[in-house]
């Protein structure tokens, strides 16, 4: 208890603290508003150049003058010269400010500027005694007034929760998270490049849909007042672009947003952002093709290797990745071989036998055993890529059945590190076919699966127009950026992850 009690007490000091700094700092800046000052008045600031193109190319900057700006991270104020660092979009630099230069009045405001206040600086750019490149300050530019103070340099901003609500700190004082997301930014521009190189082309779907569909999940629902009509916020790219490849293109895609209403864990957002691409005349061995390439060579690109360490793992991405169906993979794990169990009867037996859970919601297929199984015994044991494909048709409402065992399709995920990367399949293409399970996709939400899908009259009479053979992949590209960037939580990867509003604006 006592430690709780002063925990408290040191955050109430904080605070207090910190208060009273903005409250210094609010009445600096109605001192300069006074003097017709205002930084906030300034509209535009001209650059010359950033602080990291001065550093790599010093000697073709040395002696010149140069014109930059950023945020005040670190002062030394040394009676009649002082020294500052600013930190600009890919650099930090450290300013030599003296008041010989700048005369007594600007060298007096200088001194009032505090740290997270941004700056422009005019200056010629030398190497100081240190041998540490240096801007030499002829004038210096208040543009912006910080009127709340930053992290303490040392400590920084450590608590998780507050990092992710406050982003905008965070990437000020925390480098290696600006990192996380320019690796991101690479990372999305590499997957076109690729794309575009094998004839795909971008396209943009609706966010906005009158059926949730593409996938089992709970969505988001909302309301158009013009039309008075519920709407869904898109769980999928999926339906939208096949649409696209009955109406002649022969490959598309899409990176975007999707939303699934749904739990929230390390793995999990509720909106995120999906690489969804389909081919015609393809199927989904040719989606583990460009799987294996889309990986290794981001990689390769990004990291300059193909071998990526992983939460203490090494994980290597060359192509080659192993294949397995799903029912060998449980064969493998736990001895089980549902080629040998026939029955809905049997499975839902073993499955009790084995101390499996079974939902109640919908009456439980052989299907359903089989993903049950996959997921207590197999999953987790995936690290290296693997492919596992012929998933059971019960859990597969928009794959080609295979044409040796109609109880299975043409489906694929790949694993990597314990977890699921990809989805992909032969896309089905029967429109008789399709309209049947998604009767039974409407069956199930009836009986109070929330996460069923609708029936979608539009898409079935797509398909009765002719759907060609088609191969279809989605891809989860925040944790493709996870795996790319070490990091554990999707959190650590999304700029602004959902987080519950908090009241406390402190």
């Amino acid at each position: 208890m006592s430690d709780n009690k002063n925990q408290n007490q040191n955050q109430q000091v904080e605070e207090l603290d910190i208060n009273h700094l903005m409250q210094v700092r609010r009445e600096k800046l109605k001192e300069l508003q006074e003097q017709g000052k205002d930084p906030y008045e300034i509209t535009k600031f001209d650059r010359t150049n950033t602080a990291g193109e001065i550093k790599q190319n010093y000697e073709k900057f040395e002696q010149k003058d140069v014109t930059v700006a950023g945020r005040i991270i670190a002062k030394r104020i040394m009676g009649k010269a002082s020294f500052c660092t600013i930190q600009d979009c890919d650099e930090k630099i450290q300013s030599y400010v003296s008041i010989n230069d700048l005369g007594e009045e600007s060298y007096k405001a200088f001194k009032t500027f505090d740290i997270g206040d941004i700056i422009g600086i005019t200056g010629f750019v030398f190497k100081t005694r240190t041998e540490e490149i240096s801007i030499h300050a002829k004038e210096v530019t208040l543009l912006s007034k910080s009127l709340r103070p930053l992290p303490e340099k040392f400590h920084g901003l450590k608590d998780p929760d507050l990092r992710y609500r406050q982003r905008y700190t965070d990437l000020i004082v925390n480098p290696e998270v600006k990192k996380t997301f320019e690796i991101r930014s690479k990372i999305i521009s590499n997957i076109r490049k690729i794309l575009d190189k094998e004839g795909y082309l971008e396209v943009e779907t609706p966010v906005l849909n009158t059926i949730s569909g593409g996938a089992t999940a709970r969505p988001f629902i909302t309301h158009h007042n013009a039309l008075d009509i519920d709407m869904y916020l898109r769980i999928a790219l999926e339906l939208n672009l096949k649409r696209l490849i009955v109406g002649g293109f022969d490959r598309v895609y899409e990176i975007g947003r999707v939303f699934r209403n749904e739990g929230m864990d390390i793995r999990h957002n509720p909106e995120f952002t999906e690489l969804e691409l389909y081919a015609a005349y393809q199927d989904y061995h040719d989606m583990m093709d460009i799987t294996e390439k889309i990986f290794s060579e981001t990689a390769q690109e990004i990291l300059g290797t193909t071998k990526v360490d992983y939460l203490g793992t090494e994980i290597d991405l060359k192509p080659g990745w192993k294949r397995i169906t799903m029912i060998d993979s449980i064969k493998e794990a736990c001895g089980v071989d549902f080629n040998e169990i026939t029955t809905d009867e049997e499975a839902v037996a073993l499955a009790k036998e084995r101390g499996i859970e079974i939902p109640d919601v919908t009456k439980e297929t052989r299907g359903d055993v089989i993903s049950l199984f996959f997921d207590e015994y197999v999953e987790k044991t995936l690290i290296q890529p693997t492919f596992i494909y012929e998933y059971p048709v019960e859990i597969s409402p928009l794959a080609k059945k295979c044409p040796n065992n109609k109880k299975m399709t043409e489906r694929f995920e790949v694993f990597i590190g314990g977890r699921e990367y990809g989805n992909a399949f032969s896309e089905l293409n029967d429109p008789i076919d399709q309209y049947e399970r998604f009767k039974k996709q409407v069956e199930a939400k009836e009986a109070g699966d929330e996460e069923a899908g609708m029936m979608d009259e539009d898409y079935i009479q797509a398909l009765e127009i002719g759907l060609p053979p088609t191969g279809g992949l989605g891809i989860g590209v925040d944790r493709f950026v996870m795996l790319l960037t070490n990091s554990d939580s999707i959190r650590d990867v999304l700029l602004f992850p959902t987080m519950k509003p908090n009241k406390d604006r402190s």
